[in-house]
C-alpha cells in the first residue's frame, strides 16, 4: 500500500468511537514529501492543514543561527509554543485558529523573516493535519494523536530539493540547516518512536 491510502486508513481507524478532533503530525525531512502527503490525505479526509513553515523561528540572523549546535538548532527551528496557543489548542478546542505566518518572500538580507501582515485562518474539523520537519517534537506529545514519519532515499530527497530550491539548496543550504534535521531524527525522534512509517519515492500521488 502506497503512502497516502496507509495513512487514510490509519486515521479512520483511529476516529471509530472518537468525539474530540484528531491530531496527525506529518514529519520528515525537508524533500521528503510531507506536503505533498499531507495534502493527498487532507483532500480525501476533508481535514485542515497546519503548515508547521508558518510557524518557523526566523528571529535570529545566519552568523547567529550557524554559531548554534544542531542539538540547539533542532530546539530552536520553529516557535512551538505559538503553534500550540494560536493553532493546536483552538482546533482541537473546535475553535477557529488565526494566526500570523512568516512572510517567506520578505526575507531581510541577514536571514530574519518578518511575519506576515494578513494573518492566516483555519475552521475547525475532525481531523486536523500538522505538515512539517519537527512537527512531532515531544513538546507537542500530548496534543499529538498519530504520528506519522515519510521517509525517501537519500538521492531521491536530494533530486527533490535541488529541483525545488536550485542554487538556494546547492549554495549553502545543506550545512545550515541538515545537521538539525540529523539530529532530530536520530537523537530526538528516531523512526522507531513514530506511530506509522511510510515511504514517498513517487513523484506524484495518486488521486484516490
Amino acid at each position: 500500500m502506497s503512502a497516502a491510502p496507509r495513512v487514510v486508513a490509519e486515521i479512520r481507524a483511529r476516529l471509530v468511537g472518537r468525539s474530540r478532533p484528531l491530531l496527525v503530525a506529518i514529519d520528515g525531512q525537508s524533500g521528503s514529501g510531507k506536503s505533498q502527503l499531507a495534502a493527498a490525505v487532507g483532500e480525501r479526509l476533508n481535514a485542515v492543514i497546519v503548515p508547521g513553515d508558518d510557524f518557523y523561528a526566523a528571529h535570529v540572523t545566519y552568523a547567529e543561527w550557524d554559531a548554534r549546535t544542531p542539538a540547539q538548532r533542532a530546539a530552536d527551528v520553529f516557535d512551538w509554543r505559538r503553534l500550540r496557543t494560536e493553532a493546536l489548542e483552538p482546533l482541537l478546542a473546535g475553535r477557529t485558529a488565526t494566526w500570523h505566518a512568516f512572510d517567506f518572500a520578505a526575507k531581510r538580507p541577514d536571514g530574519t523573516f518578518p511575519l506576515a501582515k494578513a494573518p492566516v485562518t483555519r475552521e475547525p474539523a475532525a481531523i486536523v493535519i500538522l505538515d512539517g520537519a519537527y512537527s512531532s517534537r515531544p513538546e507537542l506529545a500530548d496534543l499529538v494523536d498519530l504520528s506519522v514519519l515519510v521517509e525517501v532515499s537519500p538521492r531521491e530527497r536530494h533530486r527533490r530539493l535541488v529541483e525545488r530550491d536550485g542554487s538556494a539548496y546547492t549554495g549553502g543550504w545543506q550545512e545550515r540547516w541538515n545537521a538539525a534535521e540529523e539530529y532530530y531524527f536520530s537523537a530526538v525522534r528516531p523512526s522507531s518512536s513514530f506511530d506509522l512509517v511510510v515511504v514517498n519515492e513517487v513523484r506524484q500521488l495518486p488521486d484516490r
